[in-house]
Formats: C-alpha cells, structure tokens, sequence
C-alpha cells in the first residue's frame, strides 16, 4: 500500500522545486497517524556503540533537520533515525535555490548550509517524544559564523544529552566555509577531545551516549589516516562514511545541473563513499563499527556497504526517487540475501569484500 502511494505521490512531489517538495514531505509526515511498523525479523537486528538496533537500516540527518518527525520516520521501518543537523542559534543558510535534483542519475546537490532552527527547537521537540520507543540520533553542528566552533559541538552535547540516542558530530559538509577545516587532524583531536570530555561528564545524569563522527568522501589517504588515528586515540564511538562529495564524476548525465555548487548524494555518491568505507574499516582493525551512508537505494547497495565495513547503512536521497518504502523494501532484500547464504544474522557479512572494495 505504502508502495502505490509513493509511485502516485512521487510525480507530484517532484513537479515542485526540491525544497518546496521536502517541506510538504515534512508536513505529510507531521499528519501521519502515530503508529509502530511491524516487528523486525530478528536475523536483522544489530548490536552496535552498545546500543539495540532493529534493523540496521537508518534516516541520515538532513531530512529531518528540526526534529519535527522522527516518530513518523521509524514508523516507516527505519531501524533509526537521525535528525539535524543543529546548530546552537537558528540560522537561514544559503540563498534559495538551493537544493537541485539529478533524475537522470537519480541524485541529489545541496548547498544548504545548515539551516536549521536551533537547538532551542529542537530540544523541545525531543523532549516531548520522552519514553517512546525507538533509536533517535542527534547530529551537532557549528553555526557559520561562531568565533570557536568547537565551542558549538560541546554546546551540542550538553543540550541534547538527555534525548539524543548517539550524537554525530558533522564536521564534513562541504557548505558551511572552512567547516571541512575541523577534518585536519590538529584541528580533529581538539574538537573530539572536547566533545567526549562534554559527553563524559553529561554522562552522570545523562548516561553515557555515543559520538559518532561523520566524514566526508573527499578525504586524501594521508587525510583518512589522521582522522582514523584521532578516532582511535580519542575513543570514538563509531565513524560514518560518508557526507556529500564536492567531486562530479565524469558519467553524470545531468551535466547542466552538476555545475551547481554543492554536495553530491545519492546513486553518483555510492562508488566513492564505498570505497572510503572499506578503506576506512581496514585501518579501524575493529576498534569501532561504521555507518556506510552514500548511494544506498536498494538491497544490493545496502549489502554492498556491509561487505565493505558498515555495520549499519543510512539513506536519504533514495526517499527522493524511490519513496517512503525504500526501508521496508532494502530489509526484504537483506533478509533474502541472508537465506541464500544461509545466515542467522548480517554479522559475518561484515567487512568481508573490503579489501577489495577499498582497491577499486
């Protein structure tokens, strides 16, 4: 049922630019009627930053940049949603347009630049949905022009300890000016230290919450290396892999359109972020699971993200092309995979193509 509304909404959504479209999206879900999706089967389910996932299929932040419907988004079969990013004042972002589709190459460029209404709002919202069911992380962010945006992260932190499921502290958009700055490993080890130091001592009355650090495509080798280093010294969590890329790959087909300044999402995305996914988890040895975000719009691309190193995967632009569904649809696919392998769980898939994933 949920499949023929998509395939009769989506051409309605999309005869409104991309921004109008995901602001009726929101609305829709806001009307929604509360209710739970049908439990799992238990081969998906993911034990992963000491939390329960049900599923290991998740809502990357953007979507729900203002904690407006993170009940309705796990509704839909999401094993976890992530809201944001928030920053700790509102601010508008970029001038519009700012948001344009690629059909052809079912993908997505953004330069929003962190619009959100800030942590005040968001707060709220969250706070209101205290004592329901279901994993809801926080993504934290800087305002453009905080004179210490370290500072922000940290302020991040303590506002959101006590309703945040995980934080994930996004350094790597490529539309806040120098945000990608705070990737360089200097920069990185001061603003992780802070962070968990904030997070360790909300713990007391918060309890002890995860930090995740989301990372952009785009990194170099020597790059990855230090950020790695950095996660491992600092005891992060868990690492997501990966943001937009500023990069345009030659076989676009929506050439005009992949001028725009901005970052990539979607299908164009998935080569790249895979790749720096399975690099990623062979420097890791282990010492945290990943996020595989980038391109993940069907079973088989979700599955590929495992083989790589994911422990879990996240997606958003497939909501643009293929609807509301998408979740439920990738899990029947997990699932079937599982049986042809005859597997009790997704755990030995895990990492098990990276190496040569990471070559390609």
């Amino acid at each position: 049922m949920l499949d023929t509304i998509a395939r009769l909404a989506t051409p309605f959504f999309h005869a409104f630019d991309p921004e109008t479209a995901h602001g009726m999206a929101i609305a829709a879900l806001r009307m929604k009627p509360p209710g739970r999706p049908a439990p799992d089967d238990p081969r998906l389910a993911v034990r992963a930053f000491g939390l329960d996932f049900p599923n290991p299929v998740g809502l990357a932040a953007g979507f729900d940049k203002n904690a407006e419907v993170p009940d309705a988004i796990l509704s839909l079969g999401f094993g976890f949603a992530e809201v944001g990013t928030l920053t700790p004042l509102p601010q508008s972002g970029n001038p519009r347009p700012r948001i344009f589709r690629l059909p052809a190459d079912e993908g997505v460029i953004n330069r929003l630049g962190f619009n959100n209404e800030g942590h005040e709002a968001g707060l709220r919202r969250l706070m209101a949905r205290t004592g329901r069911p279901g994993l809801v992380g926080v993504n934290i962010g800087a305002n453009k022009d905080a004179a210490d945006r370290a500072a922000d992260y940290v302020a991040g932190i303590r506002a959101f300890a006590a309703v945040a499921s995980y934080f994930t502290v996004n350094v790597s958009s490529p539309n806040t000016p120098g945000l990608r700055d705070l990737q360089h490993e200097a920069a990185l080890d001061d603003l992780l230290a802070r962070v968990i130091a904030a997070r360790d001592a909300a713990a007391d009355t918060a309890g002890r919450k995860p930090v995740l650090l989301k990372i952009a495509p785009d990194v170099s080798e020597d790059e990855l290396d230090g950020i790695i280093a950095v996660v491992r010294r600092r005891g992060v969590d868990g690492l997501i892999v990966s943001n937009t890329t500023i990069s345009r790959p030659a076989d676009l087909k929506e050439a005009a359109t992949a001028r725009e300044t901005g970052g990539l999402s979607g299908r164009p995305v998935f080569c790249l972020s895979t790749r720096v996914l399975a690099r990623a988890w062979l420097r890791l040895e282990g010492a945290c699971p990943l996020i595989g975000v980038g391109g993940v719009d069907s079973a088989e691309a979700a599955w590929a993200k495992l083989e790589a190193g994911a422990t879990l995967v996240q997606l958003y632009s497939a909501m643009v092309y293929r609807g509301p569904g998408i979740a439920c649809r990738i899990k029947e696919g997990l699932l079937d995979k599982l049986a042809s392998e005859g597997l009790a769980s997704i755990a030995p898939v895990i990492g098990r193509q990276a190496l040569s994933l990471a070559a390609d």
